[in-house]
């Protein structure tokens, strides 16, 4: 299995001053052997991060980008932008673009298909509402979303992609999906890729967990057969908060 993997996910949060004073806060000690780490930023601050990132273990990651490469798109980033500031990961399908800006599964699908084609690293997220898991429509939920985003990955390309399972109910909300809950869906998610790709892409697929991640409650998390990490909100615009995510692990 690859690297564990924590993400966090910014926002619409953070200003540059404050960017700074997060980045000051690590050095290299803070970080382990068979951890990844990742801030997705927003647009404006890539450029940034990417500089100070050269200076300590943290990968750049975006928050979003189009589904196209260039042309008259007023407002769009391109994932050809985001690789010019050195950016690896970017995040697609989130409950917050689904839910408010209206995503489709094949919009996300898409973009999914362009960001790997552009040399990016997908996180791709899925995840059911609570009215859907309180009829016992999660896994049906989650299955439509992880189809249609499959038909945009080519074989060769499933190694590069990450899935975050991300219970909308349980975002910036306080509650947290149990750690078997959240297990399940995430043995759920990698069985069904394993159907989609084979067994060897499905053994090495990073499913992360996300939806009110903290210092209180990721180890039990991550000690989960099925989970490899975590997609990260409020506890990532935080310095402390976020390195003892993995400094417990």
């Amino acid at each position: 299995m690859s690297k564990v993997l924590m993400v966090g996910n910014w926002k619409m949060n953070m200003d540059k001053s404050s960017i700074k004073k997060f980045y000051d806060s690590f050095d290299k000690k803070d970080f382990v052997d068979g951890v990844e780490v990742v801030i997705c930023a927003p647009f404006p601050y890539l450029g940034t991060i990417a500089e100070l990132s050269d200076k300590i273990s943290i990968k750049v990651g975006a928050q979003n980008m189009c589904n196209e490469l260039a042309g008259a798109f007023t407002g769009e980033v391109s994932p050809l932008m985001l690789r010019d500031f050195n950016t690896e990961y970017v995040i697609l399908g989130h409950s917050e673009r689904r839910q408010i800006y209206l995503e489709s599964d094949e919009l996300i699908a898409e973009k999914i298909k362009i960001a790997l084609n552009s040399g990016l690293k997908p996180i791709l997220c899925v995840g059911e509402m609570l009215e859907e898991r309180e009829a016992g429509k999660e896994f049906e939920k989650v299955y439509k979303q992880l189809l249609a985003a499959s038909k945009c990955i080519s074989l060769d390309q499933w190694h590069n992609v990450v899935i975050a399972y991300e219970p909308v109910w349980a975002i910036g909300t306080g509650k947290v999906a149990s750690a078997s809950d959240a297990q399940n869906m995430s043995k759920y998610i990698r069985e069904q890729v394993k159907e989609f790709a084979g067994n060897e892409i499905a053994e090495n697929l990073r499913i992360l967990y996300g939806g009110s991640v903290k210092p209180s409650n990721v180890k039990e998390l991550m000690e989960c057969e099925d989970i490899n990490g975590a997609l990260v909100g409020g506890a990532s615009l935080d310095a402390a908060d976020f390195k003892s995510l993995w400094g417990t692990l």
